[in-house]
């Protein structure tokens, strides 16, 4: 579950210079740690602590190794990595080169329908408990929370 909570803002430029906005921010997403994942997979699977930390780490290097070659990852029902790199359009052949443009490569991540499912059915709330203007202590706002489909998006 993700809450979010609702901020408000006065706007410095723009048509709506002056007026206040509303917006719902997450007050704070879980995290789940390397020692979590460990934990996770140790009882999960036969493999030791040792085990699954060296099973996390040389996957990381796996995939590393893989990017640097420049090719595509393919992790099952997780996704696939792969780089994208973007060019600058250049007015003659000659400027077209590594150095020019060539933008950095980025790695981008597509998930599989296993994952994509999963993102979509996390539950999102909003606490109207409170509305605080960003950089401010809290002002008094409506009461509860709203629940998931009725606005709960960014």
């Amino acid at each position: 579950m993700i809450e979010f909570e609702i901020k408000s803002r006065t706007l410095n430029i723009g048509n709506r210079k002056g007026q206040t906005v509303y917006y719902a921010q997450p007050k704070t997403q879980q995290h789940m740690t390397v020692d979590m994942l460990v934990d996770r997979v140790m009882r999960e699977t036969s493999l030791s602590e040792g085990d699954s930390r060296c099973a996390l780490i040389t996957f990381c290097n796996v995939v590393c190794d893989a990017l640097r070659m420049g090719m595509s990852v393919d992790l099952a029902e997780l996704g696939s990595f792969r780089l994208s790199v973007t060019s600058k359009m250049m007015d003659t052949p000659e400027e077209v080169t590594v150095e020019d443009a060539l933008n950095t490569p980025r790695i981008v991540f597509y998930p599989k329908r296993r994952m994509r499912d999963a993102a979509n059915s996390v539950v999102l709330t909003i606490d109207r408990s409170r509305v605080t203007a960003v950089g401010e202590a809290g002002q008094p706002g409506g009461g509860g929370s709203e629940e998931p489909g009725e606005d709960g998006g960014l």
